[in-house]
């Protein structure tokens, strides 16, 4: 039964070429024989991608290159690096703009498969290397495939540190909020309980006790009431900065 190859029908490789390859481009290497170099990588991964999208760069024995990108010949595997190198840019920019939890999430969620990536991308060019010594170029591209893996860790490593920190802040800030809410509410207690007695007393018996202000009242009512509210607001002012005073250091 024949079974559809993921290199072009064009493409004049060694069979065992395709015998290697399966359905998927599976991991990223390089495969020599005959004199022919086929160096499987893969395409910048997206965050969340499950499936690899595979790039296949094939290099004939008289050293020109061929390649299953929209870039042809030799400039087909910078053409590809670049890609990698663009794609690291733009999340370093985001890691540099970040300001929330989230937006460095979204920066580790991103980076954290590119570097799996220019890993195995650079083990593979590495091979490449040893496969085909006395080519200058494919040094050129195992050195810029590892600069660009150096940079990945490094991208991540900072945005780790920095959620981490910014974690750390948050939980600090939360702790020290609740620790001045706790001491408010020990001080409401407080008040509580000096006053309880005295409030319940005073429902049950009541205190309607003349004190000679009653006839004032009955002239004067509306001063009476803004007097008293003013005085309550005062009291009221001075407790809430009492409740809300934050402990010595």
């Amino acid at each position: 039964m024949y079974k559809q190859s993921l290199l072009p029908s064009g493409w004049e490789v060694p069979e065992i070429f395709r015998d290697r390859l399966g359905e998927f481009p599976g991991r990223q290497r390089t495969m020599v024989a005959d004199g022919h170099l086929l160096v499987v990588l893969h395409a910048p991964p997206e965050p969340g991608e499950e499936r690899r999208r595979g790039r296949f760069f094939w290099r004939k024995p008289d050293g020109t290159w061929n390649s299953t990108t929209d870039v042809r010949g030799p400039v087909a595997l910078e053409s590809h690096l670049e890609d990698y190198d663009k794609v690291l840019d733009k999340l370093t920019e985001s890691e540099q703009q970040a300001q929330s939890s989230r937006d460095y999430f979204e920066v580790l969620n991103h980076v954290s498969p590119i570097v799996r990536s220019t890993r195995n991308m650079h083990s593979a060019l590495q091979e490449a290397r040893q496969s085909i010594p006395q080519d200058r170029q494919i040094i050129i591209y195992r050195d810029k495939a590892y600069a660009l893996e150096r940079q990945a860790e490094l991208l991540m490593t900072d945005a780790k540190s920095t959620l981490d920190f910014t974690i750390a802040r948050q939980a600090e800030a939360q702790a020290t909020s609740s620790r001045q809410m706790a001491l408010s509410a020990h001080r409401l207690n407080l008040l509580a309980a000096f006053f309880f007695p005295i409030a319940t007393l005073t429902a049950i018996f009541g205190v309607n006790l003349r004190i000679g202000i009653e006839d004032w009242d009955n002239a004067h009512s509306p001063v009476i009431f803004f007097l008293v509210m003013a005085v309550g607001l005062m009291f009221g002012i001075m407790l809430t900065a009492f409740v809300n005073r934050r402990p010595p250091s």
